[in-house]
């Protein structure tokens, strides 16, 4: 990270001098802004307007262009736009800037045209070695040293505090939202940038750079899509490896997000399988809107480390416990099961009348008794069932000891160390708490939804990440593209290690007695053309067959219809008849932007229809696959029920992790590969691969 484009880019956020080209006297146009801010809030670099029409920019001396400076300035900030913007790139460029930030829009979000002047543009930056954000970019803060090249409003309506959070976003207006909402929350945020239409910086160059700031303890980032997936792995790897969780939004879920986020930026879409599945791989918690990014803000900001999502939940109120635990259901936590010796303590603390079950209510007796919340907390201290705890006050006032249950929840939460949220909608309840540094919510499903946020990403985080040796590549029997033929395909499989069912490929009706023979009843067969790759369909597979008269019937059947489809005839496939437990399926592509990906779930005919499957992301352990598929809908019969045995999943775990293996040393040759079914036996019987489909791209 000591090359001349990281260097550059460092300006963007940590500039000795700034230019403004289009600066403006009023510091409500978008030319005037980043001054007035600069002004402002402490910048002590340089800052030279660029305006020929004045000799004055808000009582700075103005100058009429980038050669009148005195110096070369480290960052320009581009507002003029069209024509005059690209001159504007020409002219940093011939000079030796080191980074610019074009606020002005009007390029590849617009129409081709803007985007091959976008283009043009990039390409004088990157012969130049200059950093270029946007264009359409709202700008770049830091506000520990007062850069601001922004012209967000939200500076205005929420001043400003440095704090350990940053913001890096495509969307500026969407990076403002998530500021304002911490500013709301009394949260400090150090920087909120903007990379707009994306040209040559990007969310994940900027995040490389920002994680090693020591002083940040989160970071949260809106991408519309991921241009660079290396980079953004370098900055997960370097934030793990300091403990600094990265929470991110990506839009595009759905196929109308995802052309909308095309409209918006110029947006390539990510399949949002393989989104999650990366940020899964790379410890990176997802959410869906700025609201949640902000909901769960104040719990990393504390260094809680949860070790389970096991709940305690406290109330002054009975109605509340019990809705209390239909939330806690809803996102996904346990109410933790206290040990006889915490219940027996916190027993003797509550009145007779009240019960120490979890959620535990602390009944009208409050009011008269205040110590009992701090009487409780203490009987809990040292439960080790407890990861994480909520104390919600549905109703206060004259006559409750607030600040004092602010003061022994907060002594609490510093004592054991465990996550606690507070619900309270009174201001006056929720700011004694708020006072003390607690986080506080409006609701339970807030509260909750931020204990569970905290209690998953700890868990993410604590994932180490493989590592797989280097990979064999396969020997492919043809250079030219397209599929391979079904043995082909099975043999390539059984290279690479997966356990593909006893087979032989059969030319005349005599081969494929013969194979019978071998084999042994009952045997499968199947045609075999490169050029129908999918075969029930067309009647080209015979299931069952127990002797060799049927068998010679289904090669002359078979080799008929291929006759009549015009397909290329390969033989027939002469196969063991393979029961077992479970039909499951491996998938494998390469995605054009993510790479080599993996794909495991429930198979047979009905795959499409149930889409009952999930995604890894290589490098990943049996371990892991085994759990990505108890996540499914299938997940609760793998284990066996109503009598049956369980599935062997370790066998086709060491499958899924060999095709894993396979994709990832051969991507550059191999696109895709299907295999479905894969029998798997009870366990301790294995797995085994019945049907295998290789895709080949051009050499």
């Amino acid at each position: 990270m000591t090359d001349a484009r990281t260097d550059n880019l460092l300006a963007t956020i940590d500039p000795r001098s700034v230019a403004v080209l289009g600066a403006s006297e009023n510091p409500d146009k978008v030319g005037g802004r980043p001054i007035h801010y600069m002004l402002k809030f402490g910048y002590q670099g340089a800052i030279y307007p660029i305006n020929p029409s004045r000799d004055l920019v808000q009582g700075l001396r103005s100058y009429k262009s980038l050669d009148d400076l005195p110096e070369v300035p480290e960052l320009a900030v581009i507002v003029v736009s069209g024509d005059a913007a690209l001159q504007a790139m020409k002219d940093c460029a011939r000079i030796g800037v080191k980074a610019a930030i074009v606020i002005a829009s009007g390029f590849g979000e617009v129409d081709e045209a803007g985007a091959a002047m976008q283009r043009q543009m990039r390409d004088i930056a990157r012969a130049a070695g200059m950093r270029m954000v946007g264009p359409n970019s709202q700008g770049f803060a830091n506000f520990a040293s007062g850069a601001i090249s922004s012209f967000s409003t939200m500076f205005i309506e929420y001043p400003p505090e440095d704090g350990p959070v940053a913001i890096i976003s495509q969307s500026g207006a969407l990076s403002a939202a998530v500021y304002g909402l911490l500013r709301r929350r009394g949260i400090g945020v150090r920087y909120m940038n903007a990379t707009g239409n994306e040209a040559d910086v990007n969310v994940p160059d900027v995040a490389r750079l920002i994680v090693r700031d020591p002083d940040l303890k989160l970071v949260l980032l809106y991408l519309e899509h991921v241009a660079d997936p290396g980079a953004l792995a370098e900055a997960a790897a370097i934030a793990r490896e300091r403990g600094l969780p990265i929470v991110a939004i990506k839009s595009g879920r759905t196929a109308s997000g995802q052309q909308m986020a095309a409209s918006h930026t110029g947006s390539l879409a990510n399949e949002d399988r393989v989104v999650d599945a990366f940020f899964r791989r790379h410890g990176i918690w997802r959410v869906n809107d700025p609201h949640a990014m902000a909901r769960g803000a104040p719990m990393y900001l504390r260094d809680w480390h949860p070790e389970g999502n096991h709940l305690i939940a406290i109330s002054n109120s009975g109605a509340s416990c019990v809705l209390v635990a239909d939330a806690a259901d809803g996102a996904g936590l346990a109410l933790a099961q206290p040990s006889e010796a915490t219940r027996a303590a916190v027993r003797k603390v509550l009145p007779a009348f009240a019960t120490s079950t979890n959620p535990i209510d602390l009944t009208g007796a409050v009011l008269s008794n205040n110590a009992l919340l701090g009487n409780v907390l203490e009987a809990l201290a040292g439960n080790p069932e407890t990861d994480l705890v909520y104390i919600e006050i549905p109703v206060a006032g004259q006559g409750y000891d607030i600040d004092g249950f602010a003061r022994v929840s907060a002594d609490f939460a510093a004592k054991t160390g465990k996550p606690l949220a507070i619900g309270a909608w009174q201001d006056s309840v929720a700011d004694p708490f708020r006072a003390v540094g607690l986080p506080v919510y409006d609701h339970a499903d807030d509260a909750l939804g931020a204990l569970s946020q905290l209690a998953g990403h700890a868990a993410l985080q604590r994932v180490a990440m493989p590592a797989w040796a280097p990979g064999a590549a396969v020997l492919l029997p043809t250079d030219a593209p397209g599929f391979l033929n079904e043995a082909q395909s099975l043999a390539v499989l059984q290279a690479a290690g997966l356990p593909v069912v006893a087979h032989r490929v059969c030319h005349t009706r005599d081969e494929a007695i013969a194979a019978f023979e071998a084999i042994g009843a009952p045997v499968v067969v199947k045609a075999c053309s490169r050029d129908v790759p999918h075969k029930s369909e067309h009647g080209l597979v015979a299931l069952k067959l127990a002797s060799a008269d049927a068998v010679a019937a289904a090669f002359d059947a078979q080799s008929a219809t291929l006759a009549r489809l015009g397909a290329v005839n390969e033989g027939v496939i002469v196969a063991a008849m393979r029961g077992g437990q479970r039909e499951l399926m491996l998938g494998a592509h390469v995605d054009p932007v993510f790479g080599p990906v993996v794909v495991v779930g429930d198979g047979g005919k009905y795959v499409e229809a149930l889409k009952d499957s999930a995604v890894l992301v290589p490098p990943f352990t049996e371990a892991e696959v085994e759990a990505a598929l108890r996540a499914l809908r299938i997940g609760p019969i793998l284990d066996g029920v109503r009598g049956d045995p369980p599935v062997d999943l370790n066998a086709f775990a060491r499958a899924a992790v060999a095709l894993g293996r396979m994709i990832e040393a051969n991507a550059e040759r191999i696109a895709s590969v299907d295999v479905n079914p894969v029998i798997a036996g009870a366990a301790g019987e294995g797995a085994v691969v019945v049907d295998g489909l290789v895709e080949v791209r051009a050499r």
